[in-house]
């Protein structure tokens, strides 16, 4: 048997910590179709810093969210349908990205798309990306989960994920770009999004046998909230749990060359060193004791050049923080 779950809410910290609260309680193979508003969602094995635009992340207000599965960093929004399938009584081949993906692929063949599975565990139509995969598993249980790029703002998309990633050493999972597409683009006729939605969860129920709907409990919903608001809301574990790395940059500033370089280990500078000219010597000094053990997040490296009483100093500050990113 399959339970569907209906999910309406769209904050990314729910349904994100929904989805390891029900692999970690679940008793029944569960089926669930979810959307998050705009946000950015990194591996679980990935440098978040590395992975973003941290200044045009910031500007937008995006949440970065870390999930529990592996792989890339991808970009939510309520175009971008994800879907979720729990399995709790499976014996082998836990993890088998081509017999999750087929009822999926199934559907959107259903739709006139040329769907196919390629690489490791994305599905494509007519060679362009339109669903990425990955999965978790805890104990005897396995999370797959998915995207289906419907009508997501692609320019953003491009926007939030492209990092600076020549600035880091690490050995954090890398994303792996790839040319993406819209579903609603590719169809022949035009269907709106909750339709879409519709014939997909009619297509899983369909396609698979005894599935039966189910609500989210007044309990659990309390347990999702708990764990979202303990966890997936945490900077120790969005950007925290990021594998230790070394930070380095270069820039210039009024004809002068300035450097730095950061070690940083479960989000947290534990080594700050700048080169620059004399006259600043000093300067970069204090800054460096100041960023040793703060967060390396650029709210918390602002409160800390807040404790520079020289106003003369801010045009300095403000062209530093800049390229600590």
């Amino acid at each position: 048997m399959l339970r569907f779950i209906q999910r309406p809410e769209t904050d990314p910290y729910y349904n994100l910590a929904a989805e390891e609260y029900f692999l970690k309680t679940s008793a029944s193979n569960t089926f669930m179709i979810w959307r998050n508003d705009a946000s950015v969602i990194v591996g679980k094995h990935q440098n978040a810093l590395k992975e973003i635009d941290h200044s045009f992340v910031e500007r937008h207000n995006l949440p970065v969210i870390r999930r529990i599965t592996g792989g890339g960093t991808v970009y939510h929004d309520t175009g971008n349908i994800n879907f979720s399938f729990i399995f709790t009584d499976r014996k082998e081949n836990l993890i088998d990205f081509k017999e999750f993906t087929k009822p999926i692929i199934l559907f959107l063949q259903s739709l006139g798309l040329n769907a196919a599975f390629e690489g490791k565990n994305n599905i494509t139509v007519n060679g362009l990306k339109v669903s990425g995969n990955s999965a978790h598993l805890f104990k005897n249980k396995v999370l797959y989960h998915g995207t289906l790029l419907f009508s997501s703002d692609l320019d953003r998309l491009d926007s939030d994920i492209s990092g600076k990633e020549e600035l880091y050493e690490d050995r954090a999972v890398g994303s792996i770009r790839a040319k993406v597409a819209n579903i609603s683009d590719l169809l022949n006729e035009r269907i709106e999004k909750e339709q879409f939605i519709d014939l997909f969860k009619n297509f899983i129920i369909n396609h698979i046998d005894n599935v039966y709907e189910e609500n989210i409990s007044i309990e659990d919903d309390d347990n999702i909230r708990k764990l979202a608001e303990e966890k997936y809301r945490s900077y120790r574990w969005n950007f925290g749990y990021s594998p230790e790395y070394e930070f380095n940059n270069k820039w210039v500033y009024n004809n002068d060359e300035f450097s730095v370089r950061l070690l940083v280990k479960e989000g947290r500078v534990m080594k700050a060193e700048f080169n620059g000219p004399e006259e600043h010597s000093k300067a970069l000094e204090h800054i460096a004791e100041l960023l040793t053990g703060s967060d390396h997040l650029r709210n918390s490296i602002r409160e800390s050049f807040n404790l520079f009483s020289n106003e003369n100093d801010v045009p300095f500050l403000n062209q530093t923080l800049n390229h600590l990113f």
